[in-house]
């Protein structure tokens, strides 16, 4: 029981920003891998995108769908906002949007944003 008590007051000690749909953010996550010799090692990746949509709020729950484009191919990533491997968030840019869902940017919207760059 305490090792759970324990973990959720760790969540709730964690800093999210406030994140919201159309910010352009940096997610720092914590990635361990295990090299030809065995022992594990540990390292930090960082996925740069733009949030297409934000379900369940800040519940132990919610999740964020951030989207790219890499080499002309859209990818997307789904983050639970309360993982423990997530680092940091950062906030580059923020875009004036009027949906909560930014779906429409998959199919190849022409159109850009309007942004105001934060950081």
């Amino acid at each position: 029981m305490s090792k759970d008590i324990k973990k959720t007051e760790e969540i709730k000690e964690k800093k999210i920003p406030e994140l919201k749909t159309g910010m352009t953010i940096k997610i720092f996550q914590k990635i361990k891998e295990l090299n030809a010799s065995g022992k594990e090692k540990e390292r930090i990746q960082f996925f740069e995108g733009i949030i297409i949509a934000k379900k369940h709020g800040n519940e132990t729950g919610g999740t964020i769908i951030v989207r790219k484009i890499s080499n002309g191919v859209g990818v997307e990533k789904i983050f639970p906002l309360n993982l423990p491997a997530i680092e940091k968030i950062e906030i580059k840019k923020i875009a004036n949007v009027k949906r909560s869902k930014l779906y429409f940017l998959r199919r190849g919207y022409k159109k850009r944003l309007k942004e105001k760059v934060v950081a």
